[in-house]
């Protein structure tokens, strides 16, 4: 599946205003049948055809998937535990993007035990 490539140049930009010491950590991988951005290891979000597609932290998850546009990531037909898919009108602005992207993050911090 192809992935929306201006997307992914939406996610550089905005990953652009985080610190240095976030940035030198984020790489991109093929995953998913899409891209994902990934901080030290581990994904946060990322780009499958026009959806993003967004890790969350447990306790964050059921609150998530009340919020319009979002529904649970289905990739594998069954939903996946801590992912969801979030349509273009949910990050259509840069404010709606930049949330998303640090509740990506979030969930790779709390796995690695960063503050």
């Amino acid at each position: 599946m192809a992935y929306n490539r201006d997307i992914e140049g939406r996610i550089d930009a905005t990953l652009s205003s985080f610190p240095q010491a976030i940035r030198s950590r984020i790489s991109k991988k093929k995953m998913f049948g899409g891209l994902a951005f990934l901080y030290a290891g581990k994904m946060t979000v990322g780009v499958v055809g026009d959806a993003l597609m967004v890790r969350v932290v447990s306790p964050k998850m059921e609150a998530t998937l009340r919020e319009t546009h979002v529904r649970p990531m289905d990739f594998t037909r069954r939903p996946m535990k801590e992912f969801v898919f979030v349509a273009p009108d949910g990050f259509a602005s840069e404010a709606a993007l930049l949330k998303w992207i640090s509740l990506g993050l979030e969930h790779a911090r709390d796995v690695l035990n960063e503050d």
